[in-house]
């Protein structure tokens, strides 16, 4: 969490544009270059736009609402002004620094915000906009159903011979509906049929689980209140904060950079060493720049964490955390049987998983017939390893030489890919294989 409230992701600002000229407008102006004065503060965000006049333009967007102010002529809401701040604001770009005063200027173009737990200035119109967002992104769903069921109906084999295009088209058009999660999947679903042998089979999974979405998004309405939460998050909608807040003393287990060129997504794991919670903490960098949060993997630390609503949900903001004393032990890890329970379980509460975190205690990584798997140490279970990189396969094996190891990694439906390892002669330091 930072002094701006919870920072979106660049897709989610990009589902926000009303159409596809403002999306590559706002695109255009979200480098520091023609921003001035720019800064944010308690979910407000501000800044100076140069244009082609003498005067720049004067740029606010209340991200709560969202509640979009810019003294540009456009008629679009938001502008691509608004849009280029927001883009920004999203990649943590030090051009707006958070917890800045706001200039007279942006105090007035907004109206003031309600103190916390008041109602909305505006329930009504907060509510109008809550509604047409979700009619667009229902109709995105009913669109994306009737393209699968296309598909189906067509066979699986004609998606290899209908090329990317098509895919990419319905994407553009989840991202209209303000449905980015939505778009993401489509995208993935396009991009299997290129992947090798055995597509069709993994086609044919990821298109029941966007059915399964689909439908869920659907009948959001009669569905228990943290399953309808982890749909909306699942379709694109922002994930937010529900509380209360968890105090302990976090332990740094992992820190893993994935990224697709545009967006560096950075996932932290924390285990609350007192409670013995494990929390993910997200943060992102657009354009090349690195995520803004960067914790040492090892490190203990005091403090709190915001739970965000949804069924399952690991996800959390962070408080202020600072260094704790004492010294740092590895979690307590358990055997490859409850590791699978743990994610069958997690699977019943989010069908959407792609993993689950766990540690596995005196494992020992072994060959296997098509790759390595880490094994329990009496040889009767294991777990399959995901196709890691060879350098983290050497340190893993070069940490273990035979003997027992203390894993953290997250097991999805492919197997276990290992993120940090203890051995057992220096369990006090972690070895990060990411």
């Amino acid at each position: 969490m930072n002094a701006t409230g919870t920072r979106w992701t660049v897709e989610q600002v990009r589902a926000l544009a009303p159409d596809e000229a403002s999306r590559r407008a706002g695109g255009g102006l979200g480098t520091a270059g023609p921003w001035s004065g720019a800064g944010g503060r308690d979910g407000v965000v501000w800044g100076q736009c140069a244009g082609s006049g003498r005067t720049p333009y004067r740029t606010v967007v209340d991200t709560k609402g969202p509640v979009y102010a810019c003294s540009c002529p456009s008629r679009r809401s938001p502008c691509k002004h608004a849009l280029g701040l927001l883009l920004l604001w999203a990649a943590g770009d030090p051009a707006v620094p958070d917890g800045a005063e706001p200039p007279g200027w942006a105090s007035r173009r907004l109206a003031p915000r309600p103190a916390p737990g008041a109602a909305p200035a505006d329930p009504e119109a907060a509510r109008r906009r809550a509604e047409r967002r979700a009619a667009r992104v229902t109709a995105g769903a009913e669109e994306l159903e009737r393209r699968l069921a296309d598909l189906v109906r067509g066979g699986l084999a004609a998606a290899g011979r209908q090329g990317y295009g098509l895919w990419e088209e319905t994407a553009a058009r989840m991202v209209d509906a303000q449905a980015p999660g939505l778009a993401a999947r489509v995208r993935e679903l396009g991009a299997i049929p290129g992947s090798g042998p055995g597509w069709p089979v993994r086609l044919l999974e990821e298109c029941a689980l966007a059915h399964l979405l689909d439908r869920a998004w659907l009948a959001a309405d009669r569905l228990p209140a943290a399953l309808a939460a982890t749909v909306r998050t699942r379709v694109g909608l922002p994930s937010v904060p529900a509380g209360p807040a968890v105090r302990d003393r976090w332990l740094v287990l992992s820190r893993h950079d994935t990224g697709d060129g545009r967006l560096t997504t950075r996932r932290i794991w924390l285990y609350g060493t007192a409670g013995g919670r494990t929390a993910l903490l997200l943060s992102f960098g657009a354009a090349g720049r690195a995520p803004s949060l960067a914790l040492p993997v090892g490190a203990l630390l005091d403090g709190e964490l915001t739970p965000h609503a949804g069924a399952g949900q690991l996800r959390a903001d962070p408080g202020e955390l600072v260094p704790a004393p004492g010294p740092a032990a590895p979690p307590p890890g358990g055997g490859v049987g409850e590791a699978l329970d743990a994610y069958g379980r997690a699977l019943r509460e989010d069908p959407w998983l792609e993993s689950w975190p766990v540690t596995l205690g005196q494992v020992v990584p072994a060959p296997a017939e098509y790759g390595w798997q880490l094994a329990d140490a009496d040889g009767h279970e294991a777990l399959p390893l995901t196709t890691p990189d060879r350098p983290a396969l050497w340190r893993l094996l070069a940490l273990s030489g035979g003997a027992p190891l203390t894993v953290f990694g997250e097991c999805g439906p492919r197997g276990f890919t290992p993120l940090t390892a203890w051995s057992q002669e220096t369990p006090g330091d972690p070895v990060p294989l990411t």
